[in-house]
C-alpha cells in the first residue's frame, strides 16, 4: 500500500486531499503541531495524525522516511520577509533533503499563480524562490500554481459575504485586479490524480513540472465581491479604493489584532492580474475539468440552497 506524507494536510485544501486520496487505497500521513488542528481529518480511517514540527528539520526527515510521496501544501498569506522565508523558502530546503536523503521517489509542491522572482509582493516572491530550490533538485516534482481557490469554508468570498453583513458599503483595494478561480475539490482532484503510479500524465507540449491550476471563468476583485454579497443576500455597494486609501487602510488593517485581513504584501500582489498564462498546461493535462464559480459557491455561500444543491453535486459525483 502507498503511503502519503501530506505536510499543511489540516489546511483548507489539505483537508480536501486528505479526503481524495481514499481513491489512491494508501495511508496518509498529516504531521501537526497540535492534534487539535487536524481535527478536520480526524474522522478519516486511512489517515494517520502525527504531532510533530515540521520546521524542525530532524523531525521532518523522519516523517519522510518510508513515504512513497509528499504533498507540501504549506503556506503563509500574511507575514514579514523572514516569515515568508522560513515557510515558503527554508522549509522546502529542508524537505528537499529529506527526499533524497530517503530516496522518495515523488514530490508533489502547491506554490501559487504569479509566482516570480521580480513579482511586487514579498508573498509571490517567496514563492517563486521555493519553486527554484525545487527545480534545482533531482527529485520528481508537480508543481501546481492556482489563482485564488474557493470552496466551502474558504476565506475568500465568505470574507466578502461577512463583511456586507455588517458595513452598509464596501471599500475595496485593488479592485480592477482579475483572477481566475479555482475549486478547492479540483485542486485536490489534479494532486491525487498526480499521485497515481501508473498515471504519469505528462501532456505534451510540457517541458517542466509546472501546472496552472485555474477555474474557466475570469473576473475582477469588484465582481467576485459583488456575486458573494449578491449570494449570500447581503449585497451591499462596492467600491474602488484609490492607491492613497487603499495603502492608508492596510497599514491600520496590520496594526489591528490578529491575523489582518488586508496587508501591504497583499495590495502589492493586486498589482498584476492573477489569472492563467496560457502558456503552462492547466487542470486539463491534470485528468481534471475545472468547475465554474457559478456552479459552485452560492451552495455554500446561500443557506437555503445548500441542501439541495450539494445532494445534487454528490449524486453527480462532483463531490
Amino acid at each position: 500500500m502507498k503511503r502519503i506524507l501530506v505536510l499543511g494536510g489540516s489546511g483548507f485544501i489539505g483537508r480536501h486531499v486528505c479526503e481524495k486520496a481514499r481513491q489512491l487505497n494508501c495511508r496518509v500521513t498529516v504531521p501537526t503541531r497540535r492534534m487539535v488542528n487536524a481535527r478536520a481529518v480526524w474522522p478519516l480511517p486511512w489517515v494517520d495524525v502525527i504531532e510533530a514540527d515540521i520546521h524542525d528539520e530532524a523531525q521532518l526527515a523522519r516523517l519522510v522516511r518510508g513515504h512513497d510521496a509528499v504533498v507540501n501544501l504549506v503556506a503563509i498569506l500574511h507575514g514579514d520577509a523572514a516569515a515568508f522565508d522560513h515557510a515558503h523558502v527554508a522549509l522546502v530546503q529542508k524537505l528537499v533533503r529529506a527526499c533524497q536523503d530517503a530516496s522518495v521517489p515523488q514530490l508533489v509542491h502547491v506554490s501559487a499563480l504569479g509566482a516570480a522572482a521580480d513579482a511586487p509582493s514579498l508573498y509571490q516572491r517567496s514563492k517563486a524562490q521555493g519553486e527554484a530550490v525545487l527545480t534545482a533538485s533531482s527529485l520528481a516534482l508537480t508543481i501546481l500554481r492556482p489563482s485564488v481557490v474557493f470552496g466551502a469554508h474558504d476565506q475568500f468570498l465568505n470574507l466578502f459575504a461577512r463583511l456586507q453583513a455588517v458595513f452598509p458599503v464596501l471599500p475595496l483595494a485593488g479592485a480592477a485586479t482579475r483572477f481566475q478561480p479555482v475549486w478547492v475539490q479540483d485542486v485536490a482532484q489534479a494532486i491525487v490524480n498526480r499521485l497515481r503510479p501508473a498515471n504519469p500524465l505528462k501532456p505534451a507540449g510540457a517541458t517542466g513540472p509546472l501546472f496552472e491550476a485555474c477555474g474557466p471563468d475570469v473576473y475582477t476583485l469588484r465582481e467576485l465581491a459583488q456575486l458573494a454579497g449578491s449570494w449570500s443576500g447581503h449585497a451591499r455597494p462596492v467600491f474602488a479604493l484609490p492607491d492613497a486609501l487603499a495603502r492608508l487602510q492596510a497599514t491600520v488593517m496590520e496594526w489591528l489584532p490578529g491575523e489582518p485581513m488586508l496587508s501591504r504584501d497583499n495590495l502589492a500582489s493586486l498589482r498584476v492580474d492573477n489569472v492563467a498564462s496560457g502558456a503552462l498546461p492547466g487542470l486539463a493535462a491534470l485528468g481534471v475539468t475545472p468547475a465554474s464559480l457559478l456552479a459552485i459557491a452560492p451552495a455554500y455561500l446561500r443557506p437555503d440552497l445548500s441542501g439541495p444543491l450539494l445532494t445534487m453535486r454528490r449524486q453527480s459525483g462532483r463531490l
